[in-house]
């Protein structure tokens, strides 16, 4: 599983941030990487929660390949337009990320001109993916999950992205909390504690 390196600090830990690559934002990547083939050279990204949408924002910006305007569909829409007139006036792509899905335009003109936007969706991780991610918030945490943990919980695991970074902090919770290695039993109650009456009967 490959991952993308920003140079931003993480909250919990010196490393970089890192996007980890796979089936659901693979795609996605790709487009990123080429903007000048974009209609207009405008491009909408969106995605569940917690599902790197922002930070794939900031590596597009950080590798300069244009402007980026998050969380776009909470902006004045009047406003949101005169940002795409900009960009199209100085030749630079333009993502715009939203937190909708869909997103509700009631301007007219910005409806229009985002209707003819490249749109390009983060989808559900497959158990590759679920695996990495894992890997990568315990990485990020300094956790070691224990042998056999990703074999184990990636194929029990929502496939959610908020689901999955819950999951790893409580097995990082309960392994503090008991002074103990995040071992089977752990990996068990963080399952029932994320998931609880729903979690599948896989134990």
């Amino acid at each position: 599983m490959s991952q993308i390196a920003l140079p931003l600090a993480h909250r919990r830990a010196a490393d970089p941030q890192r996007i980890v690559v796979g089936n659901a934002n693979q795609t996605v990547i790709e487009a990123l990487r080429a903007p000048a083939e974009w209609p207009f050279r405008t491009a909408i990204l969106t995605g569940s929660a917690r599902s790197g949408k922002s930070l794939l924002g900031r590596w597009f910006a950080l590798e300069g390949k244009g402007d980026v305007v998050d969380s776009a569909n909470t902006l004045d829409e009047t406003d949101l337009f005169h940002r795409w007139n900009r960009a199209q006036e100085d030749g630079r792509p333009l993502l715009l990320i939203s937190d909708a899905q869909p997103w509700e335009i009631a301007l007219p003109d910005l409806r229009s001109r985002l209707g003819a936007a490249l749109h390009l969706e983060i989808a559900a991780p497959d158990d590759a993916m679920v695996a990495g991610l894992m890997e990568s918030l315990a990485e990020q945490r300094a956790l070691v999950l224990g042998e056999g943990a990703l074999t184990y919980l990636a194929p029990r695991a929502v496939r959610s992205f908020a689901d999955i970074e819950r999951l790893i902090a409580t097995i990082d919770r309960l392994s503090l909390e008991r002074k103990a290695p995040a071992t089977l039993s752990i990996w068990r109650d963080a399952l029932e504690a994320v998931q609880g009456a729903e979690q599948p009967k896989l134990l």
